[in-house]
């Protein structure tokens, strides 16, 4: 399943609506301290932002900013009737409450779909904003015509930022849905029983092909830097290749659709008003 072909058509729509409706999309992006990799993924949603008509207000903070400097900065963005999205890049700094940041954060302009009351509605299947990652398999899967209703749906990994949610929109669509974990208890006899599965776990190649039944739907969420600097999923592709009936590459899977997801959101929060 390719992402990125797929996020390439939709950010090609969201230039053409922002065009046509003489839009202003604005989003405020805040990147507090020096991690190479959040610099690298802020600056590719500052790229793709800015080939949509999408205005950032970009902050890069030291690493020592206060937390009550950080929540005063989201406070302002909250009031400024201009202002239609409000990105903070995670990771935060050990010194700053990450669960506090995202709370602050205004659930209208909550492009994430981090904020709890963001997540309950999602729970009771009247979502607002959504996490990005979970809604961006949900486009794909729906681009490739892979209906998930009264599928089994098996999910690794219980994150807050893919696990869950993508469990809600799982049952929001109708699937039978099983979330394991690192505690789950023989993974891959669970695993084999997906028609779906959906890895997003953090470790290099944890699945091989032995953990999947044929004709499978696999969506490999994460992305690793082996020593050799290559990037490999969670998942072990080339194993999978041919007993997968679809199967997410990385890179130019789940990333693209990701980004194109949030750009997507701050143009529905623009047209919202």
């Amino acid at each position: 399943m390719d992402g990125k072909k797929l996020a390439q058509e939709i950010r090609t729509q969201l230039k053409d609506e922002v065009a046509q409706n003489g839009l202003v999309p604005r989003l405020a992006v805040i990147l507090v301290g020096d991690d190479p990799a959040s610099q690298v993924y802020v600056r590719n949603k500052q790229r793709a932002a800015e080939k949509i008509g999408i205005k950032t207000v970009d902050h890069h903070l030291p690493a020592t900013v206060g937390q009550e400097a950080l929540l005063d900065l989201i406070y302002q963005y909250n009031e400024d009737p201009n202002i239609h999205g409000i990105l903070v890049q995670l990771p935060l700094p050990d010194s700053i409450d990450e669960a506090k940041i995202t709370h602050a954060i205004s659930p209208q302009k909550d492009v994430d779909g981090f904020h709890p009351i963001n997540l309950g509605h999602l729970f009771m299947n009247k979502p607002y904003s959504l996490p990005c990652t979970p809604r961006g398999i949900m486009e794909l899967l729906a681009h490739y015509k892979i209906n998930p209703s009264g599928k089994d749906v098996v999910i690794v990994g219980r994150s807050n930022i893919v696990g869950r949610p993508m469990a809600a929109l799982m049952l929001n669509a109708d699937a039978t849905v099983t979330v394991t974990h690192s505690r789950t208890r023989n993974l891959a006899q669970k695993t084999r029983q997906a028609d779906i599965l959906i890895v997003a776990t953090g470790q290099a190649q944890m699945l091989d092909a032995s953990y999947i039944k044929e004709g499978a739907v696999v969506v490999d969420v994460g992305v690793n830097r082996l020593e050799d600097g290559s990037l490999v999923g969670d998942v072990d592709f080339e194993s999978m290749l041919g007993k997968a009936a679809y199967l997410t590459p990385v890179p130019g899977g789940v990333g693209p659709m990701t980004i194109a997801m949030l750009m997507k959101q701050t143009v529905e929060f623009a047209q919202r008003g």
